[in-house]
């Protein structure tokens, strides 16, 4: 595996300027895909501005004053990633990742309550010794309930770092999602209707807002409207 990435072969989904320099910082193996995560060392440079190089960015760290979904991290090429929630204990500011209308990942300053707590979707789940259900989220968790209770798809509110479950939201009409994939990523529907089918082609789900999409670059993000602070200029 290579350890760098150049700045031009870096994923559409960063806010990284290409023609600057040649290398930028790859992320660690982690919670999230390399498409939808940005190494910290980035967001502090790139994002936040307050490091102008790695050995700044390195000292804020060592202060060990930044938590990732309530942990402090260290690691300079930690993933952060959609849906994480980053807090700078030294400026009191609390962020969340998510994408902007260009399909872009994005930092959204979110406020203490909202920082509590995080959406995470279940991506599969099976059934553990003793009859215990384990659900595999997007972000690397993994829950263990004695009831299995939640399909595929649905994104659950998660409290932050203990992980205790406060609500659920499913895939079904009238809630709202975000785009996390195809060229309406970054856009926020409502479902209208879902599209199943038995063959190897995919499922479908079709919004009010005319257009429909793949079952996996659904997230659901709360009912009627967002649970989550959506970027400026987003829709609800």
């Amino acid at each position: 595996m290579k350890k760098h990435m150049k700045r031009l072969a870096a994923p559409r989904t960063w806010r990284v300027e290409r023609k600057v320099q040649v290398w930028t910082a790859k992320p660690s193996p982690g919670p999230h895909p390399t498409e939808r995560s940005v190494p910290i060392v980035s967001v502090l440079r790139t994002y936040l501005h307050y490091a102008d190089n790695w050995r700044e960015a390195s000292a804020i760290l060592n202060g060990r004053k930044v938590r990732v979904d309530g942990r402090i991290v260290s690691n300079l090429k930690f993933p952060v990633g959609l849906m994480d929630v980053l807090a700078l204990e030294e400026t009191k500011e609390t962020h969340r990742m998510l994408l902007d209308r260009k399909g872009r990942l994005a930092l959204v300053r979110i406020g203490e309550s909202e920082a509590k707590w995080k959406l995470a979707r279940i991506e599969d789940k099976h059934t553990v010794r003793g009859g215990v259900t384990q659900l595999n989220l997007h972000d690397g968790r993994n829950v263990l309930l004695e009831k299995d209770q939640y399909k595929t798809r649905t994104t659950l509110k998660i409290q932050l770092p203990d992980q205790k479950i406060l609500e659920s939201y499913p895939l079904e009409r009238g809630n709202t999602v975000l785009l996390i994939g195809g060229r309406h990523a970054g856009e926020v529907a409502h479902i209208d209707r879902l599209e199943l089918t038995r063959n190897p082609k995919a499922n479908l789900v079709y919004f009010k807002e005319g257009f429909s999409t793949i079952i996996d670059h659904v997230f659901v993000i709360g009912g009627e409207r967002s649970e989550v602070t959506l970027p400026e200029g987003a829709a609800l």
